[in-house]
C-alpha cells in the first residue's frame, strides 16, 4: 500500500513540475515564504488582535496555530521522519532553499488550516473565502516547490482542520459565554 501511495506523490511531482513557469515560480516562492514560522497567519491574528470586535477570533487563531503545531511539527513529524521530496533532487531542480527537517505532515498546510478551521466557524463568508483561498494557495505551493508530496499536504490540511475546529470547542470551553 505504501508503495502505491509513493507512485502516486512521484507521479503528481513529475504533472506539477510540467507546470513551473517563471512567474508562477516567483508567486509559489512568495506565497510559501509568507508561512515560514506562520508569518502570514501571525499577521492575519495581529489584524484581529487589534480590532476589539475580533479579538477572541485572534486568541482562537492562536489556540489553533499552538495545537496544530503541537500536533504536527513536535509529535507526527518526528515519529514519521519522512524524507522531501527535495532531497531526492539535484540542486538546479530546486526552486528554493531544501527544508531541514521531515516532510510528513506539511507544517505550512497544517497551520494554514489550522486557521481555516477557526475561520470556519468564527468568520464571515468573505472572510472564510480569503483564508481558504490563501490557505489553499498556501499549500498547493509546497507541493510546486518539492518540498512535500501531496500525501504530506492531504494530511496537513485534514491535520490542521481538525485542530482548528477542535480549538474552538475547547476555546468556548474555557471562555466565559458572556465573551463570545
Amino acid at each position: 500500500m505504501f508503495g502505491r501511495i509513493q507512485n502516486l506523490d512521484n507521479r503528481v511531482l513529475e504533472s506539477i513540475g510540467k507546470i513551473h513557469k517563471p512567474i508562477l515560480n516567483k508567486i509559489m516562492i512568495a506565497v510559501s515564504k509568507s508561512g515560514n514560522l506562520g508569518l502570514v497567519w501571525w499577521g492575519i491574528c495581529t489584524v484581529f488582535l487589534v480590532r476589539p470586535q475580533w479579538r477572541l477570533t485572534g486568541f482562537n487563531f492562536i489556540l489553533a496555530l499552538a495545537i496544530a503545531h503541537l500536533m504536527g511539527e513536535i509529535t507526527i513529524k518526528h515519529i514519521v521522519k519522512r524524507v522531501r521530496p527535495c532531497h531526492h533532487l539535484g540542486d538546479d531542480e530546486q526552486l528554493i532553499d531544501r527544508p531541514r527537517f521531515y516532510s510528513f505532515p506539511s507544517g505550512h498546510t497544517t497551520a494554514s488550516f489550522a486557521v481555516v478551521g477557526v475561520a470556519l466557524m468564527r468568520c464571515c463568508p468573505l472572510t472564510l473565502a480569503l483564508i481558504l483561498l490563501l490557505a489553499s494557495t498556501m499549500a498547493f505551493s509546497r507541493i510546486y516547490l518539492r518540498v512535500h508530496y501531496l500525501t504530506d499536504v492531504v494530511v496537513g490540511v485534514l491535520l490542521g482542520f481538525v485542530c482548528g475546529v477542535a480549538s474552538v470547542f475547547i476555546f468556548n470551553a474555557f471562555v466565559p459565554a458572556y465573551f463570545l
